[in-house]
């Protein structure tokens, strides 16, 4: 990889292709400005938001309902006056990009052809439905793949507008940064890296599955954003709510994979153990539709007590009402009239580098919006199918307020290329070791002591890894780098928070050794 001396200047870049990142480059491009939108995703499964599987809620004609079903599933934890921004704004940013915008096609009652901008007037035609801690039906849907039917149509929205850039396969490696204020970032791409300086950056670089051996996310989520504001002396908060879904397809083959909607739970599909029992009822009110953070835990011990859990989805014509989560099943050659096997698996960050109510973060210049910024929508826990919306309402929000900056070129970071290349395996085999401390010690509970043993191997692997990228530069290493800053920020605010709450459960456990180092350690 070369670092060159060239550079491009644009009024905002924003770094991420998800809904959020899609989101703040149309409300910049509204605003009359030149938008760069880099991503290292390869279009379109390469981002968060198109494997987005339940819907987008809306808060219909009851937002203050909706603002105490988002509070309920927080624990208390979320803050007040940023879902206030969220349910207040919902209806009309639905209406005005995915509806009016888009022309996303939400599912229906009925059966004419009318196109959704004609129903736009009503909701009574679409097909709302309800999933876990929801108080009503109020998510929109297309089938259980909403996520691809709003991704592809932005991204092709945006492919054909003339203020708006799209650059696939780019790599955000720094942020570009003096006195506190953020001028853009060194992006790569094929193997070059340069310096593009912005008016205003927005990151939109979405979560952190990769710290985990099993999660929802696409292959990438290594915390790319949340790291580069962090090392650049950005805020972050609540790093330690992790949210993990209860119903992943349980394989051995992390590949393998893949989400169970909550849509599936909210149609009336059970829960039961390896002897047969149905056992949510015996672990909260609400059963099946008990918060993500209470099944999840209910799942995973039941699955240590007896061997297993399936999905029944015998109460409801899962193939007409689920026809790609059925694709999904016969592909593994999963019988599902016999039961899903589930399992929990890393599924959203609730935390992230601190915004408030435009986005904007503690540095001046660079805002952040979807899963790597912590709006305080979610506080503890989030309430499902409200992640594409806070991308959305806060993705329209910065965008519109990075609008009017002119960039200024300043000195950027160098990026040496001192030593050799690194061993083909070094990023695959630390993320190994990387995946293995966080999945044993700072998983779905969490111990003190535990946590605490997982920062001491952390912080190595991170000195490790600082090493060569002092002298290296490689996209893979950088990505390595992300993954080491994030993993450290979420185990230390677990062991800063000692009150189980939410996402986060402390429990004191049975002392457990370190993990031996293997050989490729």
């Amino acid at each position: 990889m070369s670092a060159t001396t060239d550079h491009e200047m644009v009024d905002v870049l924003v770094v991420g292709s998800g809904i959020a990142g899609l989101a703040a480059a149309l409300a910049s491009a509204r605003e009359g400005e030149e938008v760069v939108v880099a991503t290292k995703a390869t279009r379109p499964e390469g981002a968060s938001s198109w494997w987005a599987q339940g819907g987008i809620a809306v808060s219909r004609d009851h937002p203050e309902q909706f603002k105490q079903d988002i509070l309920a599933a927080s624990d208390g934890t979320a803050d007040p006056d940023a879902v206030d921004v969220l349910v207040e704004n919902a209806n009309e940013a639905v209406r005005d990009v995915l509806v009016e915008t888009l022309d996303v096609n939400f599912d229906s009652h009925e059966d004419d052809q009318r196109e959704s901008s004609e129903r736009a007037s009503g909701d009574e035609d679409y097909d709302f439905t309800r999933e876990a801690a929801h108080s009503e039906d109020r998510i929109l849907h297309v089938d259980a793949a909403t996520g691809k039917h709003v991704h592809v149509p932005f991204l092709h929205y945006l492919d054909d507008h003339d203020n708006v850039e799209i650059r696939d396969d780019t790599a955000a490696l720094e942020l570009i940064r003096h006195e506190g204020r953020v001028h853009g970032a060194m992006l790569e791409s094929g193997g070059d890296a340069a310096p593009l300086y912005a008016g205003a950056t927005v990151l939109a670089t979405g979560g952190i599955g990769d710290l985990f051996t099993h999660s929802t996310n696409p292959t990438g989520s290594t915390g790319d954003g949340i790291a580069m504001a962090a090392l650049a002396g950005a805020d972050v908060a609540d790093m330690e709510y992790v949210q993990f879904h209860p119903t992943a397809f349980a394989s051995d083959d992390a590949v393998d994979s893949f989400l169970v909607s909550e849509a599936v739970r909210g149609e009336g599909a059970l829960l039961r153990n390896g002897a047969g029992e149905r056992f949510m009822p015996d672990y909260h009110d609400d059963a099946e539709l008990a918060p993500r953070d209470v099944v999840a835990r209910a799942v995973a011990a039941e699955r240590e007590a007896t061997g297993t859990v399936v999905l029944d989805v015998s109460p409801l014509d899962f193939a007409a009402e689920f026809p790609g989560l059925v694709e999904k099943c016969e592909d593994r050659g999963v019988d599902y009239t016999e039961g899903i096997p589930v399992a929990p698996a890393e599924h959203f960050l609730c935390g992230g580098v601190a915004v408030d109510d435009r986005g904007r973060t503690s540095l001046d210049r660079l805002y952040a919006v979807g899963e790597c910024a912590r709006t305080g929508v979610h506080g503890a826990n989030r309430l499902a199918s409200t992640s594409l919306l806070e991308g959305l309402v806060w993705g329209l929000r910065a965008g519109s307020d990075a609008a009017g900056h002119a960039p200024t070129v300043i000195e950027a970071p160098e990026l040496l290329e001192r030593d050799p290349d690194l061993p083909e395996d070094f990023a695959r085999q630390k993320f190994l070791r990387l995946r293995r401390v966080m999945d044993e010690y700072v998983g779905i509970e969490r111990d003190p002591a535990d946590l605490n043993r997982a920062l001491g191997v952390l912080r190595r692997l991170k000195g490790e890894v600082d090493a060569y990228v002092r002298t290296r530069t490689a996209r893979s290493l950088y990505e390595l780098r992300n993954a080491s800053v994030t993993a450290l920020l979420v185990t230390r605010h677990a062991i800063e928070n000692d009150e189980s709450v939410g996402t986060h459960h402390v429990v004191e456990a049975e002392p457990t050794e370190e993990p031996e180092p293997r050989a490729d350690d």
